[in-house]
């Protein structure tokens, strides 16, 4: 599959000062991937270092036939990603 980044994601990884290939890394070593209810998106997470720390991170993309689109990236806060698989908003695939 084609990995295509955003205009989004771009300038996240600019503003964040993260490694342009960090999202890709993200989406091919994941073990964890999510479909969010809310918006519709996947999400991949994975710890990781950024900015000298390690932290669990995670990458929106959709699928768009044989192309997989990065959205958006960010670090999750310390609870965020179980908080919102306990609430139904992000459900495993």
């Amino acid at each position: 599959m084609q990995i295509i980044y955003s205009r989004h994601i771009e300038n996240r990884l600019r503003l964040r000062q993260i490694e342009y290939d960090l999202p890709k890394r993200i989406i091919e070593e994941t073990k964890e991937n999510y479909y969010d209810n809310e918006t519709g998106h996947r999400i991949a997470t994975m710890k990781t270092e950024i900015n000298n720390k390690i932290k669990e991170v995670m990458v929106a993309y959709s699928v768009e036939g044989q192309r997989l689109k990065l959205l958006t990236i960010h670090p999750l806060k310390k609870g965020q990603k179980e908080n919102r698989i306990k609430s139904g908003r992000w459900r495993k695939i």
